[in-house]
């Protein structure tokens, strides 16, 4: 099997070119928490597209489909589980990993992101390092899954 290609010193998914950077879409709605995170993911080699409500989530993965998803649980009225729902099932979008970056206390939401279709759950604050260990895992699973499938 051919070693993994390097992105800005990080693993890219089998299926990219090597100029290629994944895409994420970032959802929160505290404008320094998605600052925060345009600024690690870019930094790491990525391509943030940030929107600030689940409204502006749908709208973005009409342009432009992401290779991962990361989004808070409460987004300014609207619930992040059920946007993580909705975005599932839009066309292409079924088998991009999805993970929560939350601060939420609410009972059992581990269990119920995971329900909703999420990868991963992240609390609120976040150590960097941890989050982009947990994107490269979560850009990889799409692909490892197919391979298992296919062969």
């Amino acid at each position: 099997m051919n070693a993994p290609k390097m992105l800005s010193g990080r693993k890219m998914n089998p299926m990219m070119q090597a100029d290629d950077k994944a895409n994420i879409l970032v959802i929160d709605d505290d404008p320094d928490v998605v600052a925060g995170l345009a600024k690690a993911l870019s930094a790491a080699g990525y391509v943030a597209h940030c929107c600030r409500d689940a409204e502006g989530a749908v709208e973005c993965v009409r342009r432009v489909t992401p290779d991962l998803i990361i989004s808070d649980i409460n987004l300014n009225g609207a619930n992040g589980l059920q946007l993580c729902e909705r975005l599932k099932k839009e066309e292409g979008l079924g088998d991009v990993p999805f993970m929560f970056l939350s601060g939420a206390q609410i009972p059992d939401i581990i269990r119920r992101s995971h329900e909703a279709g999420a990868t991963y759950y992240l609390r609120k604050p976040f150590d960097p390092s941890v989050l982009l260990e947990l994107v490269d895992k979560a850009l990889w699973m799409p692909h490892l899954i197919a391979g298992h499938a296919g062969g």
